[in-house]
């Protein structure tokens, strides 16, 4: 990925990494779209960073995502990054039937929302050079955190959904990366003060470094997240686990 001239839609951007993200792309020379639900902090966003742009927009709502696809192939037809950042995290406990309707609404956001995210932006990113898809999934689709299992679940089902756009996709201009982040200060999950998440600020930073230095990646893992990413093959996934389990218990 280029990491200047492009024109990029982040969603979810009114808040943690995606408004980062955003701050830092805009920074870097790039076209940036913000999307969220609520007008009033992309109003904000747009009156407090001059040159950012801004788009309403209801992942969990296929007829806004429609909608949003629709009207941003006519007024930003150059549009050639999607970064699918949206999501939700809250604790479920699975013995409470209650925690269905928090389960499906994982689903419908995390899952759901970039997936069809992707199908209705497809088209219009096919068309362009230098064409990228951007999923922000989680070190948590590797091992879960025992109390957002279904958060964890569409975190998973998002780097194997990856995995394979990236095949699909390979020999058209459109760049696939998977970014990983390990727990981070935002307000998800309340870890703004967490002294176990990264400082967003570092992410960042780190995060736009491995950008600029591999433009062909196709994981971007910060050094905090790799642990996780890859206890499974160095033999601490049982560790990590057990590890994991003792958070909000």
């Amino acid at each position: 990925m280029k990491t200047t001239g492009n024109t990029i839609l982040i969603t979810g951007g009114t808040s943690g990494i995606g408004h980062g993200l955003a701050l830092r792309l805009h920074e870097a020379g790039n076209t940036v779209i913000v999307a969220g639900r609520r007008k009033e902090l992309l109003d904000k966003i747009t009156t407090e960073h001059p040159g950012i742009e801004s788009l309403v927009l209801d992942v969990s709502d296929p007829a806004s995502i429609t909608g949003a696809a629709r009207s941003l192939a006519s007024t930003h037809p150059q549009l050639n990054v999607l970064v699918n950042n949206a999501g939700i995290m809250q604790r479920e406990n699975l013995l409470d039937p209650g925690c269905l309707a928090i389960a499906e609404e994982h689903v419908t956001t995390n899952l759901l929302g970039t997936i069809r995210m992707t199908y209705a932006f497809l088209p219009l990113l096919a068309a362009q050079e230098d064409a990228v898809v951007m999923n922000v999934t989680s070190g948590l689709a590797f091992v879960p955190l025992p109390i957002t299992p279904t958060y964890s679940a569409t975190k998973a089902a998002l780097h194997s959904f990856t995995e394979s756009l990236r095949v699909q996709l390979a020999g058209t201009p459109v760049q696939v990366i998977e970014v990983a982040p390990p727990a981070v200060r935002t307000t998800l999950l309340g870890q703004q003060d967490s002294e176990y998440a990264m400082p967003l600020d570092e992410f960042l930073t780190e995060t736009m470094t491995l950008l600029h230095a591999q433009p062909d990646a196709k994981e971007i893992v910060v050094e905090r997240a790799k642990s996780i990413r890859h206890a499974e093959a160095t033999g601490a996934y049982d560790q990590t686990l057990a590890m994991l389990s003792g958070f909000g218990a």
